[in-house]
């Protein structure tokens, strides 16, 4: 009866190691923390004067854990003028640039990305704009799953979820943003 508790034990303690080996323990932490604020759900049934109203989102997130942190290089696109560039290498060290947009006009803020890396799924960095402006930069890697019904299977979508000071676009304030990768 030992053998058996023990070759179930066994398997069980080896698989936080290899997730372990591929992020390190606080930047899993704090990847989970990210990635579980780019998720919800929502269902709202409404019935007045014998009219139903049914209102339904779920969103789930999931952080993706590459091999190769080369891989996560590419164009990503946050909608309303955020657009943001990474280059990775295979040592996990980013560089970058990106563009916001600056309140409701038509004009930009370009930055560039500084000291800036991945560990596992998180990407860790400052962005330095052109007026000299620092800001934190962090997010993680992940695919997104939306579906409009309990019966939708859904559309999943990777790219990289964001948390920032405060900005102003399009008339919204917004915290967090999900920048779908646009290109390779």
């Amino acid at each position: 009866m030992r053998a058996r508790f023990a070759a179930v034990l066994i398997p069980l303690s080896i698989a936080p190691l290899h997730q372990i080996s591929a992020q390190s323990a606080a930047a899993s932490t704090r990847t989970t923390q990210l990635v579980s604020m780019f998720s919800k759900n929502k269902h709202v049934v409404k019935e007045k004067r014998g009219v139903r109203m049914e209102k339904y989102k779920d969103v789930r997130s999931e952080p993706v854990v590459r091999q190769d942190p080369s891989s996560y290089s590419g164009t990503y696109d946050g909608g309303m003028g955020f657009v943001l560039t990474l280059k990775a290498g295979r040592d996990g060290r980013v560089e970058g640039s990106g563009q916001e947009p600056v309140g409701d006009s038509d004009l930009s803020r370009i930055f560039t990305i500084d000291n800036a890396k991945i560990d596992g799924a998180l990407l860790t960095g400052t962005m330095i704009f052109r007026d000299g402006h620092r800001e934190k930069l962090e997010g993680a890697f992940m695919n997104r799953t939306s579906k409009e019904s309990p019966d939708d299977p859904g559309t999943t979508k990777f790219g990289l979820g964001l948390i920032t000071s405060p900005k102003y676009a399009s008339g919204l304030t917004i915290e967090r943003l999900f920048y779908e990768r646009a290109s390779p």
